[in-house]
């Protein structure tokens, strides 16, 4: 569903696409006004994806075989689902006092460390609360307290969402680092953002980058193992152009991720 607000356009897709397309065998249940696609995993482990009637993320959780629950992603503690504008959180841009490759990576030229350390690392400028997941992927100023790592060794040809193989093996060392993570916390969170250039309609371009974001997550997951449900996908088209251009350019068709889980589990980690 494509939302247009003035002259701004938002994208929001159905979040169990991703989790079909990996897991044929995906149950798909209705339980009252609510959608909820299931994941079995081998040793009894679940994953739960509940959305509501317009295809809204409201939770994701894990249930391992001894009925203990993981909670991942949880929007339903901010009431019925709003508005995408009422989402978008204008906060004042952070203050960035590290240098700025440390905080936009570049993955092709970047060692496993600072990889590792950008997906790790706390926000760069206090968060006040918890966001929704649709806050996070609809307000820039606040994704911007995270740091974030470009995977500048894929882009796409024009108006193609396909990860060549060759492209896929590239991502091994951004897999590593956030299976890592996942090992340390399995609650993390991360965004796979994706761009396109200036070049073609505005609507187009937002439908091609949530598709080249959501290639990179199912790559990072057949290829490389990384858990589907610790990933969530958004496309922002041609909004935040890497090199200023309206013309081609294939460094503008790229693919952002960044770690999320300080933004919408802050408050719940505080009540533990």
């Amino acid at each position: 569903m494509i939302v247009r607000d003035d002259d701004r356009y938002f994208l929001r897709h159905d979040e169990t696409e991703r989790f079909r397309l990996l897991d044929r065998d995906a149950r798909i249940e209705r339980r009252g006004r609510d959608t909820v696609t299931i994941i079995d995993r081998p040793g009894g482990t679940q994953v739960f994806t509940v959305v509501d009637d317009d295809g809204r993320l409201l939770r994701r959780y894990r249930r391992g075989p001894d009925g203990r629950e993981v909670v991942l992603i949880d929007n339903s503690y901010a009431g019925p689902p709003r508005s995408i504008e009422q989402d978008v959180v204008v906060l004042p841009p952070p203050d960035i006092r590290i240098p700025r490759d440390r905080y936009v990576v570049e993955a092709d030229t970047a060692d496993e460390g600072a990889i590792y350390e950008a997906l790790t690392a706390p926000p760069v400028a206090p968060v006040e609360r918890r966001y929704t997941l649709d806050q996070v992927r609809y307000s820039p100023t606040l994704r911007a307290r995270m740091r974030s790592v470009d995977i500048d060794t894929i882009t796409f040809d024009t108006g193609s969402w396909q990860v060549t193989p060759d492209q896929a093996r590239r991502l091994a060392t951004i897999a590593a680092a956030i299976n890592q993570a996942i090992q340390r916390n399995p609650q993390e969170v991360f965004l796979i953002e994706g761009y396109t250039d200036a070049v073609g309609a505005d609507v187009d371009n937002l439908s091609l980058s949530d598709r080249r974001a959501q290639s990179v997550a199912e790559v990072l997951t057949r290829d490389f193992r990384v858990p589907p449900e610790n990933l969530t996908t958004q496309g922002y088209g041609e909004q935040y152009l890497k090199v200023n251009t309206q013309g081609p350019a294939r460094e503008n068709r790229r693919v952002t991720v960044r770690r999320i889980t300080p933004l919408i589990q802050q408050q719940a980690q505080q009540q533990r």
